[in-house]
């Protein structure tokens, strides 16, 4: 083999040195270099995987908040149409108390015009007796004065 090696100049010696040396290299560099970048590229992989979890959470997170968004939203339209049943039938009832009560007064009113009407009526009507009587006095005044005259 020494003759082969020769043949082609191939000093077997400088050869093993090589070998030792390329496997000082080799078990350097997968020391120094191979195995950290290993090491970052797993970190890194587990970084990734780790964000794609938390972004599956969040877009689950997302999607129930909006779920009980539109919930609660739904739920306060509810409630607000039922503000606005209750403020009607509040705004109709109380609509039907104050006509209620105008009515009331309006008749009280009425009454009070009728009262005031026949107290009036019934004032004139004694004045008017008052001014036959006196009326019948100057008139039999009259006709005594003529009768004592003659």
């Amino acid at each position: 083999m020494a003759a082969l090696f020769s043949a082609f100049g191939i000093d077997w010696h400088l050869l093993i040195i090589q070998a030792i040396n390329f496997a000082v290299l080799l078990s350097a560099l997968s020391y120094f270099l191979y195995t950290p970048i290993t090491h970052m590229i797993d970190d890194r992989r587990e970084k990734i995987a780790e964000g794609v979890r938390q972004a599956e959470a969040a877009e689950r997170t997302l999607q129930s908040a909006k779920e009980e968004g539109e919930g609660m939203i739904g739920q306060a339209a509810r409630e607000a149409e039922g503000l606005i049943a209750q403020a009607r039938q509040s705004a109709s009832d109380r609509g039907v108390e104050i006509v209620h009560d105008a009515e009331v007064k309006a008749d009280a009113l009425m009454k009070d015009a009728q009262v005031r009407a026949a107290e009036a009526k019934r004032q004139a009507l004694l004045e008017s007796e008052r001014e036959v009587a006196r009326a019948a006095m100057l008139a039999a005044e009259k006709i005594l004065r003529a009768g004592v005259s003659r």
